[in-house]
């Protein structure tokens, strides 16, 4: 069993053909079917079949299909552990919803990685529904966001942190110092960063919670974008509480009073089983809760990505 026959079968399983699977990989459908063609000798099953709706799989086949995604992820961080090794560093991989990775990763990340001279971090962002395959593809070592619908039993999931997201707006907007009416806010222009896409279940139940149509949103690269252009009264916002504390206090933004102003959530931490953990994701996980992590994370979003002193490197994924 090889690792271009297992990527051609984990191709094959996520895209529905061997067709898409070839296009994918940038080889010939018969290449695919090959290296299928192996697996299903070596392991003596079929693993699947085509039928008119699509592929079905056989137990053995769904076996396979599960562990297929692992093993590679596994190969790959073999592979960077041992190049990482030759020049004395290691790398660790976050992935992070894009609220957390704005407000509150920069300074978690910051304190944490000083502690080691050897370690990097490569911060992504993702929606928080892909966290489950990327832990269990071992792309990312740990995922820190709110929990996702969906999260499977063997992933390792820690609360750590609660938040509140509150309704912001400019000193000069209609509704500030004012009993704002749930139709009133339904009518706004909301001005939202990145966790309106979806990523926040807090963030998009408070935009279920006042009906707001699509139209009337308009969702920024960044939830600082988005604030900014709050400040100058083009409409409201959603925030998180301790990133706007300082704008509120001196008035750069207010706090919009009336019904459902405010949502709460809670930060999590999720990885695979602790026999699983890199060190470095154990030991992350287990700092996150302490009092100084929470200090760093609580500084809000004054801090910029190119500030950290070790390697932290960023990325957006869309």
């Amino acid at each position: 069993m090889t690792p271009t026959q297992l990527r051609a079968f984990s191709a094959v399983v996520r895209l529905g053909s061997v067709k898409a699977a070839a296009a994918e990989l940038g080889v010939t459908e018969a290449a695919v079917s090959l290296h299928v063609g192996h697996l299903r000798k070596e392991l003596e099953d079929q693993l699947f079949a085509r039928t008119g709706s699509g592929l079905a799989f056989t137990p053995g086949g769904l076996r396979l299909a599960s562990r297929a995604g692992e093993m590679l992820g596994l190969q790959e961080r073999t592979i960077r552990e041992v190049g990482q090794a030759g020049s004395g560093k290691r790398l660790m991989r976050v992935a992070a919803s894009s609220l957390f990775a704005e407000h509150a990763a920069p300074g978690l990340i910051e304190l944490f990685v000083s502690r080691a001279a050897d370690l990097d971090v490569e911060l992504s962002v993702h929606n928080t529904r892909e966290f489950a395959s990327l832990l269990t593809t071992r792309t990312v070592d740990v995922a820190i966001g709110p929990k996702p619908s969906q999260l499977p039993d063997s992933l390792l999931r820690k609360p750590f942190l609660n938040y509140q997201v509150v309704v912001v707006a400019g000193p000069r907007h209609p509704l500030a110092g004012v009993q704002a009416r749930p139709t009133q806010l339904r009518e706004q222009i909301w001005l939202l960063g990145p966790s309106a896409a979806g990523d926040d279940t807090v963030v998009r139940g408070m935009l279920r919670r006042y009906d707001v149509p699509e139209e009337n949103q308009r969702i920024f690269q960044s939830h600082a974008a988005a604030l900014d252009e709050t400040t100058h009264n083009k409409g409201v916002s959603l925030a998180l509480s301790f990133a706007v504390s300082d704008d509120i206090a001196n008035g750069r933004l207010v706090a919009i009073s009336g019904p459902g102003v405010k949502g709460d959530g809670v930060w999590s931490s999720m990885t695979l089983p602790e026999h699983s953990l890199l060190p470095a994701a154990a030991e992350l996980t287990r700092f996150i809760s302490t009092p100084r992590a929470t200090r760093a994370m609580l500084r809000g979003s004054g801090i910029n990505i190119g500030h950290f002193r070790p390697s932290v490197y960023v990325t957006l994924w869309s």
